[in-house]
């Protein structure tokens, strides 16, 4: 008796159907942790990487400082990214003249349209591979059932071709069917955890990374960054700024909030 009731028992005892279900439930646990464990670490890579990046963005004293900063250094996070491409609109601006920027609706309008587009990169990349992750655990439950419903009709079929119906005789093939609607649980929790730290993660990344382009856009069309205590203060707490913009940068940025 307890022999047939181990796990090897189940994998030998299910049929091609079985072994078809069990197999895509393998398959989306492999592909969920892969993703839970990349990005898990991507992003605290990218996290650190933007901390340094903006305790030493705040510590330029100047545009002029800023656009020699940017040259020589490396955008490997969203928020270097951004900065570097504000900078470029400028150096843009100066060498073609006004005619190119007549033509893109003024300095403002070309680098609102920038920042926003760098942000929607942002936004695509972050996103990657959560749909997977989403479908893993959306789907991989009603996988599970399946295959144990399956289970239960294979061995009611198998008992009553027998005719032994007692009850030592069901519990064994019962029980191994729902080890299907076990694995399926299995697959489901972690990816469904998972994504939901993810989105809001995504979520306050995407907050502070719209809160610095206001901050850039400010920046870059004054031409001073020094005296920008209130989000110079915040980024270096690395939180979420409460960032009021100007006039000017609200209007610039309308509808994106």
């Amino acid at each position: 008796m307890e022999e047939n009731l181990g796990f090897s028992h189940f994998l030998a005892q299910i049929d091609h159907v079985g072994m078809v279900v069990f197999i895509l439930l393998l398959l989306l646990s492999v592909a969920s942790w892969y993703l839970i464990i990349t990005k898990s670490i991507s992003n605290f890579i990218a996290s650190r990487r933007a901390n340094a990046f903006l305790n030493h963005f705040w510590e330029v004293d100047s545009l002029q400082e800023l656009k020699i900063e940017m040259k020589g250094s490396s955008t490997d996070n969203a928020f270097a990214h951004l900065a570097k491409l504000a900078v470029d609109v400028t150096t843009d601006s100066q060498r073609h003249g006004l005619e190119k920027l007549a033509a893109a609706g003024g300095v403002s309008e070309l680098l609102t349209r920038t920042l926003r587009n760098g942000i929607d990169q942002e936004a695509t990349r972050i996103g990657n591979g959560l749909t997977i992750i989403a479908s893993a655990g959306s789907v991989a439950p009603y996988i599970g059932l399946f295959g144990t419903v399956w289970g239960i009709y294979h061995a009611l079929i198998q008992i009553g071709l027998t005719g032994q119906g007692t009850l030592d005789k069901v519990a064994g093939p019962v029980g191994e069917a729902l080890i299907m609607t076990a694995l399926g649980l299995a697959v489901a929790i972690p990816a469904v955890l998972a994504y939901n730290a993810f989105i809001r993660r995504n979520r306050i990344w995407m907050a502070r990374l719209d809160t610095f382009a206001h901050d850039l856009f400010t920046i870059v069309t004054v031409g001073n960054k020094s005296g920008d205590s209130t989000a110079k203060t915040a980024a270096e707490q690395n939180h979420n700024p409460q960032f009021t913009p100007t006039a000017t940068t609200t209007s610039a940025f309308e509808g994106r909030q």
